[in-house]
C-alpha cells in the first residue's frame, strides 16, 4: 500500500520474495513545477552531463541520482536507507518502519537525547562531505526519521557533489537548519560558521 503520497512520487511498502521489507519509490512523470525544482540540482553535476530536459528523461535522471546518491552514503558509512535498485522512474531501498508504517520523522517526536542526535548528524554530514564528496542539499528535521533511538537521514535526491557550483550555499543551508532545530531544543552548539568549518576545513 501507499506509505506516503506527494507532488514528486509516491512510495510504497512491498517484500522481496525473501521476506525483506522494501520501500518502493515511485517518480511521477511530473509537473513543470517538479521539473523546473530539479534543475538547479542536476544542471552543474557531471554526472549527467547531457540529460535531455524532457519529462520522462530528467525523471529517469533524477531516479538515477537518488540511487547513487544512497548508494554512496551508504558505503560512507552514514545511515541512510539501504538502496537495493533502480529502473526508469523506480527506486527500491530499504523500508525503515515496521508491517508497512514508516518510521516517525524528527520532527513528530520528543527527541530525548538531543546533544547526541545533533552530534551523530553531524557526523554524519561530515561523512557525507569528507568520503561520500556530497551535500545533502535539503537537510532539516523533514528529512530525518527516528528509528530505534537512531536518526535516518533519508531523501537524496537532491544531494549534489562537492564541486557543484551551489555545494556550499546547500551546505550552508542544512547547517542553518540543523542549527535552529537543535537550539529550539535547547542545544548548546556551536555558530553555523563554526559548524561550516568543522565540516569543511574552511571558513564560510
Amino acid at each position: 500500500g501507499v506509505v506516503k503520497a506527494g507532488k514528486e512520487s509516491r512510495v510504497y511498502w512491498g517484500k522481496t520474495l525473501k521476506g525483506e521489507k522494501l520501500a518502493i519509490k515511485i517518480y511521477l512523470t511530473a509537473s513543470a513545477e517538479f521539473r523546473k525544482g530539479m534543475l538547479p540540482y542536476i544542471l552543474g553535476d557531471p554526472r549527467f552531463k547531457g540529460v535531455k530536459r524532457d519529462s520522462r528523461s530528467l525523471i529517469y535522471a533524477w531516479a538515477q541520482k537518488e540511487f547513487k546518491n544512497l548508494s554512496s552514503a551508504y558505503e560512507a558509512g552514514v545511515r541512510v536507507p539501504k538502496p537495493v535498485n533502480v529502473k526508469n522512474n523506480v527506486l527500491l531501498m530499504e523500508f525503515i518502519g515496521e508491517d508497512g508504517v514508516s518510521a516517525p520523522l524528527m520532527k513528530d517526536v520528543e527527541v530525548k537525547n538531543p546533544r547526541q542526535i545533533f552530534q551523530k548528524l553531524l557526523t554524519y554530514v561530515k561523512k557525507l562531505y569528507d568520503e561520500a564528496k556530497l551535500v545533502h542539499s535539503d537537510l532539516s528535521e523533514y528529512n530525518v526519521m527516528m528509528w530505534k533511538g537512531e536518526p535516518v537521514i533519508f531523501d537524496l535526491s537532491q544531494s549534489v557533489l562537492i564541486e557543484h557550483r551551489n555545494a556550499n550555499q546547500f551546505l550552508l543551508r542544512d547547517l542553518e537548519n540543523l542549527h535552529r532545530y537543535f537550539r529550539k531544543l535547547d542545544v548548546d552548539i556551536p555558530s553555523v560558521e563554526d559548524l561550516f568549518r568543522r565540516v569543511t576545513g574552511e571558513r564560510i
